[in-house]
């Protein structure tokens, strides 16, 4: 008899833990993603602002298995579920649609950036989202540093070195204070022209409070903090318009060269496959046990399941898919092996944490909230325990270390991607032409 084939779509944290908790289950597991990499989202605002390589928060996903003997990693994007057929499709380079069948699935596909219906923006406001996005963010603005070196008109200076980040949540915030000290400490010296620690950063989000997740005090004293750091701190208003000379906000156009999007989500459209429940944001309606109701075998979870708990539903955060994936396989375990289901899905909320430059963060968990030097401690402790594994932990830990005492960033190189065809020599106007088989 052969065994059950469980699929698991996406190796972010609720995939990877899906995956993890299957591993001595005598079940064949496919791990379907569109990269080769897990990427550990939470940093990629320091891939951003040069305090780590990409190679630092990304593992190749068939390491992190290289000791699962059931479990299978396909690199390729699937474009949709059959619910009654049970299959997904899938597509790479060289195939589209190939149907694969599955016993039980699980859907862990993430979320994309949200431009809350300007996607207009999408073109001049990068988001964050992947170690591409990261890769990108940090070209910009090096580039925007180098443009207003060699810039000849000193007025064009502010354009060049004004940055505008869009999203005052937990990545706003971070990016924001790293940006920051990067433009006053390892860049400080490295300009001959300009002065860096001219550069004006602007942060922009509509609603009343940096952090809205955060208590008022650990809002205010993350708020305090930026603007000690020099961020321009624009709270209560929405962005009008983004475009290739800046953006507008309440009326009042800010010239940048360099506009990044930190705001807002949208989930994958996994409900469209579906074709099931899904909430206002598009995320699907799932059960207490993560399933879709009317299919026991589809699981959901991370940004693209909706679940309330308490009345409430759950964040859209990393720990909320850890904990679903877990369960999720432990559950699909239980009923492969004729174990007894466990009781409802619970999360246990473990706090809230955010970086705000060096050697300051604000740590928000029940009734314990702190801010300061401690809270920084804490939350470099939590990221690195998550890295996915302990070679990731020692190279970042000991790049922090380099990082805070000596100032100086671990990657500040512009990398064009798309430059591959070797520039050729302009023709010479006083030379002869030549003819094939002269």
């Amino acid at each position: 008899m052969s065994q059950p084939r469980i699929i698991v779509v996406g190796a972010g944290f609720g995939g990877l833990a899906a995956a993890k908790a299957l591993k001595n289950t005598p079940a064949e597991i496919l791990l379907i993603d569109r990269t080769n990499h897990h990427v550990f989202q939470p940093l990629l605002y320091q891939v951003a602002t040069s305090v780590l390589a990409p190679s630092q928060i990304a593992t190749p996903i068939r390491g992190i298995f290289r000791n699962q003997k059931n479990t299978v990693v396909i690199m390729g994007e699937v474009t949709g579920v059959d619910k009654d057929q049970k299959c997904v499709f899938v597509r790479d380079a060289d195939r589209q649609n190939v149907p694969i069948s599955y016993d039980y699935l699980i859907l862990a596909t993430g979320a994309s950036h949200s431009y809350f219906g300007h996607n207009e923006f999408a073109e001049y406001a990068p988001g964050l989202k992947s170690l591409g996005d990261a890769e990108a963010a940090r070209n910009k603005i090096l580039q925007a540093f180098e443009l207003a070196e060699a810039e000849e008109d000193p007025a064009r200076h502010p354009d060049l070195l004004t940055f505008v980040l869009v999203g005052a949540g937990p990545t706003g915030v971070e990016m924001a204070a790293a940006l920051a000290i990067l433009v006053r400490t390892a860049l400080k010296s490295d300009f001959r022209r300009i002065d860096p620690t001219s550069a004006r950063i602007v942060l922009v989000d509509m609603a009343p409070k940096v952090l809205g997740p955060f208590s008022e005090s650990l809002s205010k004293a993350a708020k305090e903090r930026l603007e000690k750091l020099g961020v321009e701190i624009r709270l209560g208003h929405s962005v009008d318009q983004i475009d290739a000379e800046g953006v507008v906000i309440a009326g009042e156009r800010i010239p940048s060269k360099t506009v990044i999007w930190t705001a807002g989500v949208a989930p994958s459209p996994a409900g469209k496959w579906l074709n099931v429940e899904t909430d206002r944001a598009g995320r699907v309606r799932i059960q207490k046990d993560l399933t879709v109701p009317g299919y026991p075998a589809i699981f959901v979870v991370g940004d693209t399941a909706s679940l309330d708990q308490n009345g409430k539903p759950l964040p859209g955060v990393a720990q909320v898919a850890i904990q679903q994936g877990r369960y999720a396989g432990k559950l699909i375990r239980n009923r492969i092996v004729g174990n007894p289901q466990p009781s409802p899905f619970r999360y246990f909320d473990k706090g809230n944490m955010a970086v705000v430059g060096k050697g300051f963060a604000v740590l928000q968990s029940g009734k314990v909230q702190i801010s300061g030097f401690a809270a920084w401690l804490t939350w470099a402790a939590v990221h690195l325990q998550f890295l996915a594994t302990s070679s990731l932990r020692l190279t970042v830990l000991l790049q922090w270390v380099w990082t805070y005492v000596t100032g100086q960033r671990g990657d500040r190189l512009i990398v064009n991607h798309h430059s591959s065809e070797v520039t050729k020599p302009a023709p010479d106007p006083t030379a002869s032409p030549t003819f094939a088989g002269r």
